[in-house]
């Protein structure tokens, strides 16, 4: 695990330092960025998206699905929980804790993009993090690919219908002509250049250069992921000033979200009598997210001071603890799975 992904919760916190911090001094800077947009795609932020999404897209490699026969109880497993289970779990506990628990304390428009930014967080199952769980917990890096792959492919499909009917009911006016440009945009284009340039960079075998590709492109990506939160705090500094508990609140229910999904993954992949390389993985994917996706969209549907937009980059600053402490008690528990 390296240092960016050891330490990502501190980057992030010193981004939304920083952010909140220039915000205050600055804003007319940080509102003119905001107007730099066509069809409600922010131009900065679709570059910053990308340089976060692309090199993910990289390390998929859709060669793999041709083992997906391989252990399907596994598989199987990890796509009940992402698609059947947790967006429907996500919108749930939003619902329920910004409608009812916290209704005095947050205003019926925030609270509703609060909510959509869950859901759109809910709906984006794990891409690129989910390696680094699997490495640290020991879990099959070939199987983790195909869990990956396919959860890929399935994202290109399901993700604008999932998110717009969860958006609907919790009455969420979805404009769907921006979440499909958005699925095209963060999802089918840099899957699709992805694959490309997987395919020009390992053609004849080498695999020393598609990782050398990545090795550079890398810190380019943190970049793109910690320039994209100061400019969502920065964009939302006069509210957090005003209002500092709401990060607090938002995070209540995401991580409730994270160790509930967990919990049942790991119940029904114990049930299930999976070997623990199979079973370590699909419960980290079964509980990260694909953060990057959900923050481009919830400010493509939203805007950049959306509480939506809040909602999705509190999710980045929660996610990585939280996982640290699921790969801790993972590889506690090894020892009560099969090999």
């Amino acid at each position: 695990m390296g240092l960016f992904e050891r330490f990502l919760s501190v980057w992030v916190g010193i981004a939304i330092i920083a952010g909140i911090t220039l915000g205050s001094i600055a804003p007319g800077f940080f509102a003119l960025i905001a107007e730099l947009e066509i069809a409600h795609v922010n131009l900065v932020i679709a570059v910053l998206i990308w340089l976060m999404v692309y090199p993910m897209m990289v390390q998929v490699d859709f060669s793999s699905i041709k083992d997906v026969g391989k252990s399907p109880k596994g598989l199987i497993l990890t796509l009940i929980v992402n698609w059947l289970i947790k967006p429907f779990t996500m919108a749930l506990l939003g619902w329920l804790f910004f409608k009812f628990v916290f209704v005095d304390w947050v205003d019926p428009d925030s609270a509703t993009e609060y909510i959509a930014g869950m859901i759109l967080l809910g709906v984006a199952p794990c891409t690129a993090m989910v390696f680094v769980w699997s490495q640290l917990t020991k879990g099959d890096p070939n199987y983790t690919l195909v869990q990956v792959s396919i959860n890929d492919v399935i994202m290109v499909f399901a993700f604008a219908p999932i998110s717009g009917f969860l958006l609907g009911m919790v009455d969420v006016a979805v404009p769907w002509n921006t979440l499909l440009i958005s699925v095209i945009l963060y999802v089918l284009a840099p899957l699709l250049a992805g694959a490309y340039t997987r395919h020009r960079l390992a053609q004849g075998g080498d695999e020393n250069k598609l990782n050398r590709f990545l090795g550079n492109l890398k810190p380019w990506s943190v970049v793109g992921l910690l320039i994209t939160v100061l400019l969502l705090f920065a964009l939302q500094a006069e509210t957090i000033i005003a209002q500092p508990e709401t990060i607090g609140l938002i995070a209540i229910p995401l991580v409730i979200q994270s160790y509930g999904i967990f919990a049942l993954t790991y119940i029904l992949a114990k049930r299930l009598a999976l070997p623990y390389a199979v079973a370590a993985p699909a419960c980290m994917i079964g509980t990260s997210n694909f953060f990057e996706l959900a923050v481009a969209v919830a400010i493509s549907l939203f805007g950049l001071h959306s509480g939506a937009a809040l909602a999705t980059v509190v999710g980045v600053l929660v996610e990585v603890p939280v996982m640290l402490s699921l790969v801790w008690f993972v590889n506690r528990s090894r020892n009560s799975f099969s090999a």
